[in-house]
């Protein structure tokens, strides 16, 4: 089953999921218009400092330019709600390494939605301190949340957990993105911290999730690109 694929905005892609139409935004997250909703996956808070912890030294940034790249999405479509799609956090002690200034911007982001904190295995406990609804999935509508996608096909399933990306090659180059991946039935959502990789979309681990054909939405500078399975690699 192939996504309904519009294009309403110069950069978005507006695709429909078990029947719920929701918006792929080029900073890697997805909004529902019909439930004022806008759900991120995969942000890993603080993983420059989880490494650093173990002498890999990265710029110590990351936390704040995801934070600075969500608020400017929330800002963008002013959600009701917005759903974390779990590892959120990079690890255990990663709450408690967050600054004055990374705590006040989510509390900031926290006045104006109501926010849905899903459970990963990165972070199974996330701090009580976030304010909203900590929850192992969530159900809106036609879509069921979850941080790591079920072996077993559930129709409206919506998750992260795999950081998806795509290669495309023309003319002697290839470009790797991340991306968001569907088949109009579930939905995978890129990895949106500063620090995260990805996984291949033709690795079993993505590929086997889609039982006929799908489309990678890869990320652009300023738009979304919807790619086939034929040709994404």
């Amino acid at each position: 089953m192939r996504c309904v694929l519009t294009e309403p905005f110069s950069g978005d892609v507006l695709i429909s999921v078990n029947g719920e139409t929701l918006l792929l935004d080029a900073c890697g997250a997805a909004f529902s218009p019909a439930h004022s909703t806008l759900i991120f996956s995969d942000l890993h808070f603080e993983k420059g400092s989880s490494y650093a912890r173990g002498r890999q030294f990265l710029p110590p940034y990351d936390t704040t330019n995801t934070l600075l790249r969500m608020a400017r999405a929330i800002d963008r479509h002013k959600p009701a709600r917005v759903i974390a799609l779990g590892d959120s956090f990079h690890d255990a002690q990663a709450a408690d390494r967050l600054g004055a200034e990374e705590r006040g911007m989510l509390e900031a982001m926290g006045k104006g939605a109501t926010f849905v904190w899903i459970t990963g295995n990165h972070d199974p406990h996330p701090p009580a301190w976030l304010g909203g609804e900590i929850a192992e999935t969530y159900q809106m509508g036609g879509l069921t949340f979850r941080h790591e996608p079920l072996a077993a096909f559930q129709p409206g399933e919506v998750a992260g957990h795999l950081h998806p990306c795509a290669s495309v090659a023309k003319w002697g180059r290839s470009v790797r993105r991340r991306c968001f991946v569907s088949d109009g039935l579930r939905l995978i959502l890129p990895s949106f911290g500063a620090y995260t990789g990805g996984l291949d979309v033709g690795e079993t681990a993505i590929a086997s999730l889609f039982a006929g054909p799908f489309h990678a939405y890869m990320l652009g500078n300023s738009r979304v690109y919807a790619i086939p399975r034929r040709v994404a690699v």
